[in-house]
């Protein structure tokens, strides 16, 4: 039983150096909750504790470039339960306040002044790390508050399922996260703040630790609510009895579906401030709160499959099919495995016994084997074309690779993504288009596809097609002939280069595509945000051959368009610092404005500060916390028709009723 320890030991501090130091995955929360728990109950068993077990840490050690401090006081992680009735005895007579448990990183805040003075994250729960620099980006973050002692708060840096989204999409597969959770971590603790500024990372305050000079009420929900006077934001919570408990929990579960953050369960508290300290704490955990995890929904089924599905990248990535099963009002049949570390972390093998649920009720996830065969075969050879396949280091584990760059699956995926919203976005070019033309040889390479008129008379034939088809299509391809180089360079598929890294790369080579071809390893590293891996695989894709001579086949049929912020020197709102709030009636939405302003070489924010020249709110008369903070600094309001007239830019479509 002691080995059976040290092996729990062993595979849950892995998976727990993953999750704090990398940012990473390597086996899921249900599964290492379920691996804790069974530690916990072997080490009650026993009566043993060794000094490296995780059920005696609160965190890990942080690792990186960022200043570490250590915190006044520490912050424990919480006891947890998926009782109802446990939520009902820990509470006894006692009020209480219930609210979601954000799943995000933890970050305590401190305000001298009334201003910002300092952010740090949980790290290890002794000794976090200073990402002020960050904090003063947060979308929604206030940098000065009207009280002017010194205060101390802690709360959840998070990012929404639609920011997430949104960032991914402009990622690489291996650039792109598993979660938001692992988004939001890597992205506080950057050193560049630019990056976390473009990501929009909110802060939801879910404690007031301390504010000196201020006669603080004894209910933690009053203090909240005077953080929200303040101008923060604060985590949704509802105040509870034992009697009343339920049906609160009901109303969480109930809201779980159109809550766009993630949010793993809820935390329970006692109100009472004086109450809370009186109860003292354990080595690991506090008294006062408990964190309520969802009984996940589970079903057992049997495995069937491992579909390895062949991305543009060479990419295998290991989908589960199983029987079909009913899970939280829909059928399941799928379920992603990520890669081939959890694979084997599940010992995984066709026909085990597996239970599958859907992770914070959303996404199917494998939650056990209760089989563990460990007898799925790594595939040697791709699917589709038979090359070889190998496996490599990802930041989320070990992954699979088809190595044979002319693989049939990678050049529909490379193909598909060449014509995608992001790259050349030629409408009407699905990627069941790019299948069926491949087929009959119409495209072999992405500049075939500006030489398909070719085949006239063939496409019109074709089903699903006919001669208005064909002429939408032709229509789609002239149009986009006229590309900004950053979405050509996107639209090349270049290992590590999602939309983002090729603005960045465009923009510091002076957006000239013989120096992005030429450009060396060392001039690449200059570039902020790009390292190693980046810089080598830029370089690398332009010294080959076929890719230069593809690259200049397709520069032919191109018109590049002349980078907007060159086109923008004299603008009048460049180099200025807005902030835009409110609803809109000539901009389409709030982000229309903001990208109209930065193609003219101004900026956006999220927060009023000394820093903003102007908000922007067609209610200038508003009540509002950013109206009022704007006055009080003297910054201007404007609104819409303000600034239209005043800078000259307008809408290109007007708003649709």
């Amino acid at each position: 039983m002691v080995n059976q320890i040290k092996e729990l030991i062993s595979r849950l501090n892995e998976a727990g150096k993953a999750y704090y130091q990398k940012d990473s995955e390597i086996m899921s929360n249900q599964e290492y909750d379920r691996l804790y728990d069974e530690l916990v109950e072997l080490e009650k068993q026993r009566g043993i504790l060794l000094a490296n077990s995780p059920t005696q840490k609160v965190g890990y050690t942080v690792l990186g470039n960022l200043k570490k401090i250590k915190h006044d006081s520490p912050i424990l992680s919480l006891d947890k339960t998926k009782e109802e009735e446990k939520l009902k005895s820990f509470l006894g007579e006692k009020p209480g306040i219930l609210s979601w448990k954000l799943d995000g990183l933890t970050i305590v805040l401190s305000y001298e002044n009334g201003l910002l003075a300092q952010a740090i994250t949980r790290g290890n729960g002794e000794i976090g790390e200073d990402v002020t620099h960050n904090a003063r980006v947060f979308a929604n973050l206030p940098l000065q508050i009207s009280f002017k002692g010194n205060l101390i708060l802690r709360g959840e840096g998070v990012i929404s399922y639609s920011e997430f989204k949104r960032i991914n999409e402009e990622l690489t597969e291996e650039e792109a996260y598993k979660n938001p959770r692992n988004l939001c971590s890597g992205t506080v603790r950057q050193l560049n703040s630019e990056i976390a500024a473009k990501r929009r990372v909110q802060f939801f305050a879910f404690t007031l630790v301390s504010a000196e000079g201020s006669e603080l009420s004894d209910s933690k929900a009053e203090n909240l609510s005077w953080l929200k006077s303040l101008g923060f934001d604060v985590v949704a919570h509802r105040s509870v009895t034992a009697e009343t408990i339920t049906g609160e929990v009901e109303w969480f579960r109930s809201h779980i579906k159109e809550n766009d953050i993630a949010s793993d369960g809820l935390v329970l508290t006692f109100d009472s401030i004086a109450y809370s300290q009186s109860l003292g704490r354990t080595a690991k955990f506090p008294k006062d709160s408990i964190a309520f995890k969802w009984a996940d929904e589970m079903a057992e089924t049997i495995l069937r499959e491992i579909e390895w599905n062949t991305s543009r990248t060479g990419l295998m990535n290991p989908i589960a099919i199983f029987d079909s099963v009913e899970l939280e009002g829909s059928t399941v049949s799928r379920a992603s495995v990520h890669n081939v570390s959890i694979l084997r972390e599940l010992r995984l093998g066709i026909g085990d016994k597996i239970k599958v649920y859907k992770a914070n009720m959303i996404i199917p996830q494998i939650a056990e084997n209760l089989t563990g065969s460990a007898s799925a075969e790594i595939p040697e050879k791709c699917f589709v074309c038979g090359g070889e396949t190998q496996i490599k280091k990802q930041r989320d584990g070990e992954a699979l690779y088809c190595t044979n760059p002319e693989c049939a699956a990678q050049r529909i995926q490379r193909l598909t993504h060449f014509v995608s919203r992001d790259a050349l976005n030629i409408e009407g070019f699905s990627e069941e288009t790019v299948k069926k033309f491949l087929e009959k040889g119409f495209i072999e390479q992405y500049p075939d596809i500006f030489h398909v008129q070719r085949y006239q008379k063939e496409i019109e034939q074709m089903d699903g097609f006919g001669e208005k088809s064909y002429e939408n299509l032709i229509q789609s391809i002239e149009k986009a002939k006229d590309v900004e180089l950053p979405n050509f360079i996107y639209a090349l598929g270049i290992d590590q280069v999602g939309l983002r890294n090729a603005k960045l790369l465009c923009g510091k080579l002076d957006y000239d595509i013989e120096r992005i071809k030429g450009a060396k390893e060392e001039d690449l590293l200059q570039i902020d945000g790009f390292g190693a891996v980046i810089a080598h695989s830029i370089s690398q894709y332009f010294k080959e051959e076929d890719h230069r001579a593809l690259l200049n086949e397709a520069l032919e049929n191109l018109r590049i368009k002349a980078p907007v912020l060159t086109q923008a020197r004299n603008s009048l709102v460049k180099d200025l610092t807005f902030v835009i709030t409110g609803d809109l009636e000539r901009f389409s939405n709030r982000k229309a404005l903001a990208e109209a302003i930065e193609a003219q070489g101004g900026k956006v924010t999220g927060s009023v500060t000394k820093k903003t020249n102007y908000l922007i709110n067609n209610d200038i008369y508003s009540s509002s916390s950013k109206n009022g903070k704007a006055k009080e600094l003297g910054i201007p309001i404007l609104s819409e028709e303000d600034f239209i007239s005043k800078f000259g830019i307008a809408p290109n479509e007007e708003k649709e009723n």
